[in-house]
């Protein structure tokens, strides 16, 4: 009798660790194949590369969802947005800049500050549960996003006379330029399905 209760201890044993080891397949499995549709997704993108190591780390909150990857598409260049933004307001209060220099540092920190403004707008809209008339607001966000970035490409073109500050604001700008463009793409790739 004592015996057979051992067994079946060692049996409801190997049962678990069987158990253990399929869910962590089972697991494994859904991360790469989360980790293929991220791939394939920024392979649509301007910057696939930027896409990709941006995005990857949240797999497992994405799924192989396309809402999914635009939202953390969006969420992660809103963050972005915002730090280069305080970048350059620490950059503006720099002793030494000319009269024309500390305009268009202005200029520029006001442009990004809209940038994050409709950015946030974006997020905010497509985190919304379902709407009335999806494509007017998938349209919207389209127009958010993609000011966003006219925003920010427009932001060094104020320093056309001192090409240093323009290197160093450039330099500063273009990664959340390159985000929000991906950020762009995802969200017209996931319009495309809604309509």
């Amino acid at each position: 009798m004592e015996g057979l209760g051992t067994i079946i201890f060692q049996i409801r044993n190997i049962v678990l660790i069987l158990l253990v080891i399929s869910s962590n397949n089972i697991i494994s499995a859904l991360n790469k194949t989360n980790f293929e549709f991220i791939k394939a997704s920024c392979g649509m993108t301007t910057y696939p590369t930027l896409c990709f190591n941006s995005l990857s780390t949240r797999a497992g909150a994405i799924q192989a969802s396309p809402k999914l990857l635009a939202q953390t598409a969006l969420s992660v260049t809103l963050h972005m947005t915002r730090t280069t933004s305080s970048s350059m307001v620490k950059l503006s209060q720099v002793h030494g800049m000319t009269p024309r220099d500390v305009a268009a540092m202005k200029d520029c920190i006001e442009l990004l500050n809209d940038s994050v403004y409709n950015l946030k707008q974006s997020l905010e809209e497509m985190s919304r549960p379902g709407s009335k008339d999806s494509e007017l607001v998938m349209s919207d966000i389209q127009t958010w996003v993609s000011s966003a970035l006219t925003d920010e490409d427009t932001c060094t073109e104020g320093f056309k006379d001192d090409p240093k500050m323009k290197r160093v604001v450039r330099g500063k700008i273009v990664n959340v330029a390159h985000l929000t463009s991906n950020a762009l793409a995802l969200v017209n790739s996931y319009a495309s399905l809604c309509g």
